[in-house]
């Protein structure tokens, strides 16, 4: 008597990369989120695709869409992630105190006025649940959230995500960080001053998605040095400006989180031809704040309290 082994190939992780694929649009930006290399992420769509006998994208160079069978199966496939990824969160639920713990994921250099916002929260809250806060990037925070392991997180927008809700809670100018010695009788700079400086580009686990949408507009306006950043340290960029013959992109407030990596060899000025901001906001999973449901009011709580007003 023989007996056959049947293997099968789909697994959570195939449902997992096909989500993020569908909701990003973009396997490299999927990718970037789920931190892998696009050729392993496309040939796991692929395995997928086989397993299932359809097609569940139509994609070129430039765009990728969902085909009627994968718009059929992102739903499906969304609730099996989302029941899979919430079984440590309800076991923790289930045999933890009587008083819940809420973990909000804090993604850095967040404004010195929402880190004050957050402190009030906690104190509103603080008969009801424990808020617990959780430090990482942005696609760390994204993905924890989406996976059910944080309740909520303030991140760098803009977010990617359809199963997420988005609540903005501030916008911050931006402004270049440039060497005193060269810059130190500016108010102000334009871009075409800095045609002959090097950028600094931040490391990617560091750097939120809206800075590569700055790097391709400095690009577009001739400047095309570049001096790319490997380490997460935040002074190295000081060092890097302070050398002179660079800048870097970052928060213009004073009051700003950042300001403490600055040294009095820099100086932070706005742009005159160009007006970035970089956004922060709140993010939660939607099928868990519904009426009733375990985050409704913690969710609540943080959209009255978080934002400018």
């Amino acid at each position: 008597m023989t007996s056959r082994v049947v293997s099968i190939v789909m697994e959570i992780f195939h449902l997992r990369y096909f989500v993020a694929v569908a909701e990003n649009l973009s396997f490299s930006r999927a990718a970037r989120q789920l931190h892998m290399a696009t050729s392993p992420l496309s040939q796991r769509i692929r395995d997928l695709e086989r397993e299932l006998g359809m097609t569940l994208f139509e994609r070129d160079s430039h765009n990728v869409e969902l085909t009627e069978a994968g718009r059929h199966l992102l739903p499906t496939a969304k609730d099996v992630v989302h029941r899979f990824d919430d079984i440590p969160w309800r076991m923790r639920q289930a045999v933890g105190s009587s008083t819940p713990t809420v973990f909000i994921g804090v993604a850095p250099g967040l404004h010195s006025r929402v880190r004050d916002r957050l402190i009030r929260l906690e104190r509103r809250c603080a008969q009801d649940f424990r808020i617990k806060r959780w430090p990482a990037n942005t696609d760390e925070l994204v993905r924890s959230v989406s996976r059910g392991e944080l309740a909520m997180a303030l991140v760098h927008l803009p977010v990617h995500a359809s199963s997420l809700g988005v609540l903005e809670v501030t916008r911050e100018p931006l402004g270049a960080v440039l060497p005193r010695a060269e810059f130190g009788d500016h108010t102000s700079v334009c871009l075409d001053e800095l045609t002959d400086y090097s950028y600094v580009v931040p490391a990617p686990a560091t750097a939120p998605i809206y800075f590569e949408q700055l790097e391709k507009r400095l690009d577009n306006a001739g400047i095309k040095k570049k001096i790319h950043l490997s380490t997460g340290d935040y002074s190295a960029v000081s060092e890097l400006v302070a050398n002179g013959s660079a800048f870097a992109i970052s928060m213009l407030d004073p009051e700003s989180g950042m300001h403490k990596y600055r040294t009095e060899e820099q100086i932070v000025l706005p742009f005159e031809d160009f007006s970035p901001a970089l956004a922060t906001g709140l993010i939660w999973r939607l099928d868990r704040v519904a009426e009733g449901c375990e985050l409704h009011e913690p969710v609540n709580r943080a959209q009255e309290e978080l934002p400018d007003r």
